[in-house]
């Protein structure tokens, strides 16, 4: 093992030290939400925030879980439209990047031409309601909560970048021992592109799972209402109940909890991203990095 300078050590310890007080104050914030939600409104008001609640309660998660079966279904909503969505997004980001990137496609260049200009402009709101609703009857359907958003220019752009670093001699190779353009794809492209399409399905994902946008626009169905934007409602109709108690009605604080709730909601709607992201943690720099190679 090479010795190492004691310069080299103390640029060591001073990365690491800055990483560490970096993981704290990221991890304090995630901290602060979780013992707020486990705190009554009135020990808030009397002890303020602090790390280790005075008197731990689930008063907030008690009321959110007063109609379980309706968060158990969102939440199944909300996971059936994360998988699909992000695996049709794969499929059709990474389909448009390939084609992007094929030299002996002729209209490759316009097509990356029309790719890109969708970044800078677009039809707009009512064009894009006009169209789900009136064309493609697509309202009050779950196929409104993934369709909209199947293909990302941005994404698209990205996987291109990915695709160009790879050697086009592959492609020819494989075309001269037969191969046809699926199996290239799917036998060759895409097993090579895994940290991209990690990545760039990691954060398909995480706009499928935090999104609530589509389903204020297309859903008035119950049983296709999705996490989040249930969880939007509520917090809609804590605020509704905090003015009126605000206007002087006679409501215990302890009985509809307000800040403590807000911090619940939060809790229930980043906790299971919080333990699917470590497991695709190592796939975004690399993914990020090898996307930037060429243009």
């Amino acid at each position: 093992m090479p010795i190492r300078s004691r310069a080299q050590q103390w640029f060591q310890g001073l990365n690491h030290l800055f990483f560490i007080l970096t993981s704290i104050v990221t991890v304090i914030p995630l901290i602060y939400v979780l013992s707020v939600s486990l705190t009554s409104d009135s020990d808030i008001a009397h002890y303020g925030y602090s790390l280790i609640p005075e008197h731990i309660t689930g008063k907030a998660y008690t009321y959110l879980l007063q109609t379980p079966k309706q968060l158990i279904n969102a939440y199944v909503i909300t996971i059936i439209v994360t998988v699909v969505g992000t695996i049709l997004s794969l499929v059709l980001t990474t389909t448009v990047a390939y084609v992007m990137t094929r030299r002996d496609y002729r209209y490759h260049r316009i097509t990356t031409f029309y790719v890109f200009f969708t970044m800078l402009f677009n039809g707009g709101l009512v064009p894009t309601y006009m169209v789900m609703t009136k064309i493609l009857h697509l309202q009050d359907t779950i196929f409104a909560l993934f369709l909209p958003y199947g293909v990302s220019a941005w994404f698209a752009m990205l996987m291109r970048g990915f695709l160009m670093g790879m050697p086009f001699e592959v492609v020819e190779s494989a075309k001269i021992d037969g191969a046809s353009e699926l199996r290239i794809f799917a036998g060759i492209i895409v097993p090579l592109s895994k940290p991209a399409l990690a990545t760039v399905g990691l954060f398909y994902a995480l706009g499928y799972w935090n999104d609530w946008w589509l389903a204020m626009l297309y859903i008035s169905d119950a049983n296709l209402i999705p996490l989040q934007y249930l969880l939007q409602s509520i917090m809609s109709n804590l605020e509704h109940l905090t003015s009126h108690m605000q206007a002087g009605l006679n409501i215990n604080l302890d009985q509809i909890p307000g800040e403590s709730a807000r911090m619940a909601i939060a809790v229930l709607a980043i906790g299971p991203m919080m333990f699917v992201f470590p497991f695709f943690q190592k796939y975004i720099v690399r993914g990020l990095t090898l996307g930037a190679v060429k243009g």
